[in-house]
């Protein structure tokens, strides 16, 4: 009876997971025409891989995304999922859009950002030879 009432009303009846996996949907936070697009027709981007060994993504994992039809890479910027110290939990999983040498696709990032994002970056930075000090220059406001 739950099923089928669940299936004419298009319910989730699936669990919340607090990670970023593959296939979770993201908020674009940045004014990059392909972002806000997506999320303006109602239709977010979903995690297509992550970056790293662990397969679950946290603050400052590079991803790469599906979105409008199209692979784009992305930096997590905030996640819900319970953080470490000193960095705050956010209500929906943000991401802003890179191109492949880390510069960012928009001009400017419309939330705050955690500070500690600076020295995850940084460490990025110099370990892969990307550039995110542009991503950090975009951000107005820090948390």
């Amino acid at each position: 009876m739950l099923s089928t009432i669940c299936a004419a009303r298009k319910f989730s009846t699936s669990a919340v997971t607090n990670h970023i996996m593959k296939l979770t949907r993201l908020r674009v936070v940045d004014n990059s025409k392909i972002g806000k697009q997506a999320m303006a027709e109602g239709k977010p981007p979903r995690c297509i891989h992550i970056y790293n060994k662990k397969g679950i993504g946290t603050i400052g994992d590079k991803i790469l995304v599906a979105i409008k039809g199209e692979k784009v890479k992305a930096i997590i910027v905030g996640c819900v999922k319970e953080q470490k110290a000193n960095i705050p939990r956010f209500d929906s999983n943000n991401i802003v859009l890179i191109d492949d040498n880390g510069t960012p696709l928009g001009t400017r990032i419309n939330v705050p950002i955690p500070i500690m994002l600076r020295t995850i970056l940084k460490e990025k930075t110099f370990s892969k030879g990307a550039d995110y000090t542009k991503l950090l220059a975009i951000a107005s406001n820090y948390v």
